[in-house]
């Protein structure tokens, strides 16, 4: 089964700490499967919320389909999105006990069907950032200096 990424939250790699992944199912019109398709999305600044028993996807873009007419879609709509009971059951355990949020990470296309990554994250402190940051410039270093050594023999 092919999958091809459509969206990528960026902001959401850097800004928080991933603890668990979900993949999820998205009620989504006829419209917008079809911008889906053409990669019109964006997932930045967007979040998921617990209402009623049902999670909804808030604030994430998808484009208004370019050959769409008066029945096109709206871009920022809320979006439902489709998990087990038992699964939404622990999610609501764990926002509500520890503080923890729900941030969709991806959008794309297993086969025929959108998918949404779902991600249980926590917010990065500002000192994890620059120890991140810190870390990834000593990576680059040393391969710098590995590849320089290996140039030199």
């Amino acid at each position: 089964m092919t999958i091809k990424t459509v969206a990528t939250n960026r902001k959401a790699f850097r800004d928080y700490e991933i603890l668990d992944r979900f993949e999820t199912g998205i009620v989504l019109t006829g419209t917008e499967i079809k911008s889906l398709r053409s990669g019109r999305a964006n997932l930045r600044d967007s979040y998921a919320t617990v209402r009623n028993g049902e999670v909804w996807m808030i604030n994430a873009h998808i484009s208004p389909y370019t050959h769409g007419n008066r029945e096109n879609h709206e871009p920022r709509r809320e979006r439902k999105l489709l998990l087990h009971r038992k699964e939404i059951s622990r999610l609501v355990g764990k926002v509500q006990e520890k503080g923890w949020t729900m941030v969709p990470l991806r959008i794309y296309l297993k086969g025929p069907r959108a998918k949404v990554e779902l991600a249980l994250v926590r917010g990065k402190r500002l000192y994890d950032k620059r120890r991140e940051i810190a870390k990834r410039d000593f990576d680059r270093e040393v391969q710098r200096a590995v590849k320089d050594w290996d140039l030199g023999r």
